[in-house]
């Protein structure tokens, strides 16, 4: 990946705090465990005290893993970012004794990820992975619904119907339920729209 790529791909992704833009091959990315639900304040916390300890040319910049999902909200759909690694924010940085104390004593950090005592860093590929799975476009369905559930169908020309939902198709959004129709059981491809649970 070109550099210049990379940095309009980074610019993209929501939850990415560059804190500095210059490359260095000593830097890697580690992994710290933080409060689960409280990803997005510990990155801020970490991004004010790097800049208050002058310690910006050594923790260069920090991400909490996001994916937009589609869901499904009293009949309506609405995008939400969602957390890839819920309790988990990436840093990269240079690991000394100063970079290390910053983070591990940042207030919501719970410690690092490593082996032993010693934080381990992620490997390219691993980082490279993340950031494309981060900005993927590919919106995916979130619902609620499970398979065998009843529902009511609410909308279309089976509305009022009640059936079971037989497959669902996350990524297109689409159900198929099975409708009693004539005294035998139908299959109807449905949007998460048109059905509500009974």
């Amino acid at each position: 990946m070109k550099k210049d790529e990379k940095n309009q791909q980074e610019e993209k992704v929501f939850g990415h705090i560059v804190i500095n833009k210059e490359e260095n091959p000593n830097a890697k990315w580690y992994v710290v465990h933080t409060a689960s639900g409280h990803e997005m304040r510990v990155a801020e916390t970490l991004r004010q005290r790097v800049e208050s300890m002058n310690l910006e040319s050594n923790v260069l910049e920090l991400l909490v893993p996001t994916q937009d999902r589609i869901v499904i909200r009293s009949g309506k759909k609405a995008t939400v970012k969602e957390k890839i690694l819920p309790g988990y924010l990436l840093v990269k940085m240079i690991l000394d004794d100063p970079t290390w104390l910053a983070v591990r004593t940042t207030p919501g950090v719970t410690g690092f990820v490593g082996t032993g005592k010693d934080p381990s860093p992620l490997s390219e590929n691993e980082v490279e992975n993340i950031f494309k799975f981060v900005s993927t476009p590919a919106k995916r369905f979130k619902t609620k619904f499970s398979i065998g559930e009843a529902v009511k169908i609410v909308d279309g020309p089976f509305s009022g119907f009640l059936g079971a939902i037989n497959e669902m198709d996350e990524e297109r959004g689409k159900v198929k339920v099975l409708v009693s129709i004539f005294g035998r059981e139908t299959p109807v491809e449905l949007d998460f729209l048109q059905i509500q649970k009974v």
